[in-house]
């Protein structure tokens, strides 16, 4: 047995975040029939912030919500926490696509991600919010020059990271793999994923929102004076659910909305968690600031410190299924976490020895253009967004008050907002193929991207391709 599977021996197959002592028991279905203002379908980071900023907007309102399992149980409490200011997943994607907007869109991402700590602290809501900041690493020369390029574009729109060469990069996180280091202290803060989306919860219920879980939504119709949802139970039975407006925050799962459905793709996402570190342990590695941090390879790892001092060490795999695969089983990829934990004692040989005690995966709801979409339907009296490709801790939250002026939500008739004057919130992105052919372009572009990792980043003819298409992917 080599070093990495003596780490995993013991891991359990479980997101370390749901095994929180703190979670909250089981909320009711929904049984019989329901009249409300709003319905807001999933109960995750997109379906609790659109609900809470409804009432926010306009407290006299009836809003429900309705999760399909548990609140939080899914990508909401199994991603590595990172809460990013970046609305467009990262500056260099936004500036490929919207570079008229992004001055407004990076003020918007600043002004959501103040308005998320605002929030945790008006609501009490305990989610170990770390304002640390993320640090990307270069683990290869030819990451060098990327990160100064970085830093360049980053100042341009009022973002003020540190530059690190190879010992001042050691300094803060101790790993003989780092040549350079690229710290933005603003733009991102840890957070505990789950217990962030319970406390939305716990917030939108103190407001009056009814929240429902087991309840999933199995149709929807219309007329003239409403929006009609079906919904039923794991253990049989279900409901009714009559709106005036319906919002749809359902991430990767199957939407409601057929078209849709070419426009998303689930990816499974796969992470570890060690024991909690030994004092020894900790100070052989540093990392006192607790930053995030990212190596800046193509396929990339994210990691971080909780709150008591293990390490969430994600990422590299990124891995579809044909036919839009989604099944527990996926969920747990021996070969991705072998993977995944001889890349983390590569990172920190000092480490060697310790245990994982939780290994999971995830899935994310990917779109081409790498950050959400947005649209409406049944004569503007539905919208969605869907499509945050791995940043939805915070961006969900300029997502909700996106679905929510498109809704009119606290406007007055025909009022439109900067938000929905945005080219971002106006466009879609470039639809996936149906299958087989979506299975190829997907399997071909991974394996692309390792490809380039291997050739100094290099991007070859089918990358380049993509790039021209506005389908591009550069992590």
């Amino acid at each position: 047995m080599d070093a990495a599977e003596k780490a995993l021996a013991d891991a359990e197959p479980v997101p370390f975040w749901l095994r929180d002592a703190a979670r909250p028991p089981a909320g009711p279905a929904l049984t019989g029939a329901l009249k409300a203002d709003l319905a807001v379908v999933g109960g995750g980071y997109s379906g609790l912030w659109t609900a809470l900023r409804a009432k926010e907007r306009d407290p006299s309102l009836d809003v429900a919500v309705l999760e399909a399992g548990r609140i939080g149980a899914a990508a909401s409490g199994r991603n590595g926490g990172f809460c990013a200011a970046s609305l467009t997943h990262g500056l260099e994607n936004g500036l490929a696509r919207w570079p008229d907007d992004m001055h407004a869109l990076e003020r918007l991402g600043w002004d959501n991600l103040r308005a998320i700590a605002a929030t945790l602290d008006r609501y009490g809501v305990d989610a170990e919010w770390e304002p640390t900041g993320e640090m990307s690493v270069a683990t290869e020369e030819w990451q060098v020059p990327a990160l100064a390029e970085a830093a360049e574009k980053a100042f341009e729109y009022g973002w003020e990271p540190v530059l690190l060469g190879p010992d001042a990069v050691r300094a803060e996180v101790a790993s003989p793999t780092y040549l350079a280091g690229l710290w933005d202290r603003d733009a991102v803060a840890m957070v505990h994923p789950a217990k962030l989306a319970w406390g939305l919860a716990d917030a939108c219920r103190s407001l009056g929102v009814r929240v429902y879980e087991d309840t999933r939504v199995t149709g929807l119709r219309s007329d003239a004076r409403a929006l009609h949802l079906t919904t039923a139970t794991r253990k049989g039975g279900g409901g009714t659910v009559s709106a005036r407006r319906v919002a749809v925050g359902t991430g990767a799962f199957p939407p409601l909305l057929k078209r849709v459905r070419h426009f998303v793709v689930p990816v499974y996402d796969y992470a570890l968690v060690t024991e909690p570190l030994t004092a020894d342990q900790r100070e052989s590695i540093g990392w006192r600031h607790r930053q995030g941090v990212g190596d800046s390879a193509n396929q990339f790892h994210y990691y971080r410190l909780t709150a008591d001092d293990r390490i969430l060490w994600g990422g590299y795999d990124a891995v579809y299924h044909y036919g839009n695969g989604m099944r527990p089983e996926l969920e747990n990829r021996p070969a991705t976490f072998a993977t995944l934990a001889a890349h983390f004692l590569a990172t920190f040989p000092q480490l060697e020895g310790v245990r994982f005690s939780h290994k999971w995966g995830g899935v994310v709801d990917t779109c081409s253009r790498f950050c959400a979409f947005f649209g409406t339907a049944h004569d503007r009296r539905l919208a969605y967004a869907a499509g945050y490709t791995g940043l939805g801790v915070g961006a969900t939250r300029f997502g909700a008050d996106v679905m929510l002026d498109l809704l009119g939500v606290g406007l007055a008739p025909g009022e439109r907002t900067e938000r929905t004057r945005l080219a971002m919130v106006r466009g879609r992105p470039v639809p996936f193929p149906p299958e087989p052919l979506r299975y190829g372009v997907i399997e071909l572009t991974r394996r692309a991207i390792a490809r380039a990792d291997r050739d100094a980043g290099r991007r070859g003819r089918w990358l380049r391709l993509l790039d021209r298409l506005g389908a591009g992917f550069d992590s």
